[in-house]
């Protein structure tokens, strides 16, 4: 007899983990299909790998920046390898014990190792692991397939020379020399990484003007200048003509941005260019899911296709590709497809996130690229980490606040940039504020402890409001603020309370 379960989900990964744990919430019947590993990418070769190593480079950075020991940099990957083992195991066994335990306790959540395709809306097909093929009837069904790296069709992978992030931290010690492709969040975390090894010559290839292209310029510039201060080479503007194995390494032909031609060697290649989502063996026009040229289609705040009783999360939406987005995502659905109540949109807009460079980038709402761009009015006050007590003590003052508020008295908060130590703990006081739709008097009335990081926010808050410590036309280099209206930048540098402003 062909079993029937209230939900299915598709992947075990954080999106369909997060996903089947609600549905247990609501007390349904649910089965998870994962074809790999319990935990997916978001445990093995993706976020919790990779920020393993970040966490273990940052300590060895630190040894031979500020102790001067050499015996860091002979760190053999093998080390790194286990380390990061070590992470990965603890988080896959916590998972998989809960589960476990869950599944002794109630007979409502079932577990398949398997590979499942629609058959019809309500109708599976999984393929398990062992060979054995059965079907189930699902009466909702949650797609949490995940993704995989992007390839191109010109540069063979192989993951041991040629690799992608699959690969990248299976290597059997550091390579002498490495190129990456691609300038984005990727490719500038294990550029950062490699070079606090210190054991790794980085080359970089961007084809647009700048790393982080889709980021401010000041963000993308701190971030450049130090990878080059760690001996990393960042070939901008650069169009690459061929990257091929060669002489037991990597040969690769760029053409600058006068057409210069340029042939390097090195050990190996990072393929660090998007995702794509594995939506290919899920047979979706079976249930008669639309798709689009990028993946599944959605609606902009929701996760439910055209088909009501399917929904797709995580990196497969298409929308943001963050372990903490498709979680939310995943808690969305299950909300929308069993609740009493309607689920609150999902609002992509005010969600936070962390780019592990060096320094530490964390970043929520609007930036100023995108608001020029929608030639939207607004403020902004700037401060140097160099203000900051937290930093100096920490002898860490390479970084800034940017706070981007609207051009009117109300200053309702629509994004901040955080770049610098401890940016990734300061960057949710800001998302709760543009969160709860509030303004800046909030933040500066508050008392923050002393010294942390996070006063460089309250420091922002009364640069705009005209009563900061720090004035911006004394100390330019240190405090700015500044308005853009109209296509121009104009200083701010009213010392007065402003309207929006209170007693202290």
């Amino acid at each position: 007899m062909r079993k029937t379960y209230d939900l299915c989900v598709i992947g075990g990964g954080p999106s369909g983990y997060a996903a089947a744990m609600r549905a247990v919430d609501f007390g349904k019947s649910v089965l998870l299909v994962e074809k790999n590993r319990l935990g997916g990418t978001g445990i093995f070769d993706g976020a919790l790998a990779s920020k393993t190593m970040w966490e273990l480079s940052n300590k060895v950075k630190t040894i031979r920046e500020e102790l001067g020991s050499s015996a860091a940099s002979e760190m053999p990957f093998a080390q790194v390898r286990a380390t990061i083992a070590a992470a990965t195991d603890e988080s896959a066994q916590l998972i998989q014990r809960q589960l476990s335990l869950i599944q002794e306790r109630s007979a409502n959540i079932d577990f398949m190792r398997g590979a499942a395709s629609f058959v019809e809306p309500t109708l599976l097909k999984v393929v398990c692991a062992d060979g054995a093929t059965l079907h189930v009837t699902a009466r909702k069904t949650i797609i949490a397939a995940g993704s995989r790296p992007r390839l191109l069709p010109e540069i063979p992978v192989d993951e041991k020379v040629i690799v992608t992030s699959n690969g990248i931290l299976h290597f059997d010690r550091f390579p002498k020399s490495m190129v990456i492709v691609g300038g984005g969040i990727v490719g500038c975390e294990f550029a950062s990484m490699f070079a606090n090894f210190g054991q790794t010559q980085i080359f970089m290839i961007e084809r647009e003007n700048r790393l982080l292209p889709f980021e401010d310029a000041d963000v993308s510039r701190i971030v450049t200048l130090n990878l080059m201060q760690h001996g990393v080479t960042v070939h901008e503007r650069a169009r690459l003509l061929r990257l091929v194995p060669k002489a037991g390494g990597v040969e690769y032909e760029i053409a600058d941005r006068q057409g210069e031609r340029q042939i390097l060697w090195v050990e190996k290649a990072l393929l660090s260019v998007g995702r794509v989502p594995n939506i290919e063996d899920l047979q979706l026009q079976n249930a008669q899911v639309h798709l689009t040229a990028s993946g599944i289609q959605i609606p902009e705040n929701d996760t439910q296709t055209n088909v009501p009783n399917i929904h797709a999360v995580g990196d497969i939406s298409g929308h943001v590709a963050l372990v903490s987005v498709g979680e939310r995502e995943a808690r969305h659905a299950v909300v929308s497809l069993f609740a009493d109540f309607k689920a609150a949109p999902i609002r992509y807009k005010i969600m936070s996130s962390i780019m592990f460079l060096a320094p530490e980038v964390a970043l929520v709402g609007m930036n100023e690229q995108t608001l020029r761009q929608q030639n939207t009015p607004y403020r902004v006050a700037k401060v140097d980490f160099s203000v900051l007590s937290r930093a100096i003590a920490m002898r860490k003052t390479h970084g800034f606040f940017k706070l981007l508020v609207s051009d009117d008295d109300e200053m309702k908060v629509l994004g901040m940039r955080a770049v610098g130590e401890h940016a990734s703990d300061a960057i949710q006081v800001v998302a709760l504020v543009i969160y709860l739709g509030k303004g800046i008097v909030e933040l500066a009335d508050m008392v923050f402890p002393y010294p942390s990081i996070v006063e460089g926010i309250q420091t922002c808050t009364r640069l705009l409001m005209g009563k900061a410590v720090y004035k911006p036309d004394i100390l330019p280099d240190k405090v700015q603020c500044y308005r853009y209206i109209n296509g121009e930048q104009i200083p701010i540098h009213n010392r007065a309370a402003h309207k929006v402003g209170s007693p202290s």
